[in-house]
């Protein structure tokens, strides 16, 4: 999840460096074990169950097939709290080698400065704003995640797939909106479309911004916000730019329904990133938690876990250090010298659980895991550099569901 506060990137005496792609000798003391930052609180408490079940069955597999080194991968306790920077202290106490999380993007700086310190990787399943990608890590950031900024071109994408030549932007104020609709306006660019006119408002203060749009006579208007989004789209319902015609961000993502105008959204589109979970992996994470309503960032958590410790696999050494060094190479990175052949290219084994993975590990040849959550291939910023969102188109009712999914050649921007 992204934040609208800009992230200070100075980082507090973090270990200098980059760890994903040093040489680094074995120095684990023979179990792995697995942290989980559970940051959700309030409103968003319900994603710390579906996190946490997607941690509890890539463990539950991973040992059913044999853990690291023959012995079990542990998850440690987990409690939740907004506090990242206690958290990831108490799993430093509790002999953490990896740590899965947080979620906010706000929270993280402070953990990563926690972990980076005492050389334990640290794999976001949700951060998305953009600056984590250059934050001062010593290489020990990697998230399973997009950035915000790589919608941008599934966006304009959406308004080009739907016969528009022109498109207008309205972007709430803060870090979120600057920084998506300067990659929308680079996006559109390349894709030979116009952009009239793109415009900040304030949460609750979108008129002005709705009545330009309107004088610029778009084709399609993208909306990019968050908390101000209903407001915006019912200026912009108001000045007669409705249905079909918005195209609305992941933060402006809602089930709007009745809070809306009648038809406010009627055929228009919005995305949100990850995969839409296939039925098996559903049931599995049923098996896990009957309870479990929503699975929003279980896929990503489900591979995080994956891909740490075939990275301790591939190492055969479960410190941190190991972990970060191997997690690009077992990710299908395209980094020289981390799994990569000659031209940049993978040329590791394609698999998609750890059984698998583990078995052409084992034969000796490199890995590309592609998982729940689709391709990964980290690069040097521990980004991801593939994409997958799922488009939802809205009904008279002004509720979505959804109709397709796209993919983003560059998660990072």
């Amino acid at each position: 999840m992204g934040t609208a506060a800009v992230l200070a990137l100075a980082g507090c005496a973090a270990a200098t460096g980059n760890a994903r792609l040093d040489s680094v000798e074995a120095s684990g003391d023979g179990t792995l074990r697995v942290g989980l930052i559970l940051d959700n609180a309030g409103k968003q408490a319900f994603l710390n169950d579906s996190e946490l079940a997607a941690a509890k069955l890539a463990v539950q597999e991973i040992n059913a097939a044999g853990g690291v080194k023959g012995k079990p991968v542990e998850l440690l306790p987990q409690s939740s709290a907004d506090d990242s920077e206690a958290q990831a202290k108490k799993l430093l106490a509790a002999k953490a080698d990896v740590v899965i999380g947080p979620t906010d993007s706000s929270h993280a700086p402070a953990a990563i400065d926690v972990l980076s310190r005492a050389r334990v990787p640290l794999i976001s399943p949700a951060n998305s704003a953009a600056g984590l990608s250059t934050y001062k890590s010593g290489g020990y950031y990697f998230r399973t995640a997009a950035a915000d900024v790589a919608q941008a071109s599934v966006l304009v994408k959406l308004a080009k797939d739907g016969g528009a030549k022109s498109l207008a932007v309205l972007y709430q104020d803060g870090a979120y909106g600057q920084e998506v609709s300067a990659a929308v306006a680079g996006a559109a660019r390349n894709a030979g479309l116009a952009n009239l006119s793109t415009t900040e408002f304030k949460p609750g203060d979108a008129r002005q911004a709705a009545d330009a749009a309107r004088k610029a006579a778009p084709d399609a208007v993208v909306l990019i916000a968050r908390d101000g989004a209903q407001g915006a789209i019912a200026e912009l319902d108001n000045a007669g730019l409705s249905g079909s015609r918005i195209i609305l961000s992941d933060g402006a993502f809602g089930q709007y329904g009745s809070g809306l105008g009648s038809k406010a959204l009627d055929g228009a589109r919005a995305v949100v990133p990850g995969v839409f979970p296939s039925a098996d992996f559903q049931a599995r994470l049923i098996a896990v938690d009957p309870a479990l309503k929503d699975l929003f960032f279980a896929a990503e958590t489900f591979d995080a876990v994956n891909l740490a410790v075939l990275a301790a696999s591939r190492a055969d050494d479960d410190a941190g250090q190991s972990i970060a060094a191997n997690l690009i190479a077992v990710s299908g990175g395209q980094i020289a010298g981390a799994g990569t052949g000659p031209g940049g290219e993978q040329t590791g084994k394609p698999c998609t659980s750890f059984k698998d993975c583990q078995a052409v590990l084992k034969s000796g040849s490199g890995i590309n895991y592609d998982g729940e959550s689709g391709p990964i291939g980290f690069d040097s910023n521990g980004d991801i550099t593939a994409a997958n969102f799922m488009v939802f188109t809205y009904g008279p009712d002004n509720k979505a569901h959804v109709t397709g999914r796209e993919a983003a050649g560059r998660a990072a921007g």
